[in-house]
């Protein structure tokens, strides 16, 4: 899906606003949600670095992934750096993060390759023969016993 965040900083009532869209219908985003956050608690976490702002900006409303998450607090970083900008936008798409994370799909593939021959192994039918040499399934006796003429009695009837 993709997602807009727009990140405005509010000088006049010291906060910083951020507003999630997503693309529900094609090519149309939709607000999602609108967080705004205290100016110095913002600073205050920049200072104790870029782990300590994600905790700040994910809040219950607005959770995003941690790839975009970590673009977000680059970008309010980079924001609060810069006296200029009061506003910018970021859109970010999963769709390009799962493509290029599919490096380690063929690791997975060997690794299941080599377990092929542990599987035969525990597939074999020579389970019975290990049963029948110790005379276990033979020696079995059932304490319950079915009645010939209830075995085909059913509730048709009722």
């Amino acid at each position: 899906m993709k997602q807009k965040y727009s990140i405005h900083k509010d000088t006049e009532q010291q906060k910083l606003v951020i507003k999630e869209y997503g693309e529900l219908n094609k090519e149309i985003l939709t607000l999602l949600c609108e967080e705004a956050y205290p100016e110095d608690v913002i600073l205050a976490a920049i200072k104790e670095g870029k782990e300590a702002l994600i905790k700040v900006l994910r809040t219950r409303n607005m959770y995003p992934p941690g790839v975009f998450a970590n673009s977000i607090a680059d970008l309010v970083i980079a924001f609060y750096g810069s006296d200029g900008e009061q506003s910018t936008e970021i859109m970010l798409d999963d769709k390009e993060f799962f493509e290029s994370n599919d490096v380690g799909a063929p690791q997975e593939e060997e690794a299941v390759a080599s377990d092929d021959d542990d599987i035969d192994s525990v597939l074999e039918d020579d389970i019975d023969e290990v049963y029948e040499e110790k005379k276990i399934t033979k020696d079995l006796k059932s304490t319950l016993k079915v009645a010939d003429e209830d075995a085909a009695d059913t509730d048709d009837d009722v």
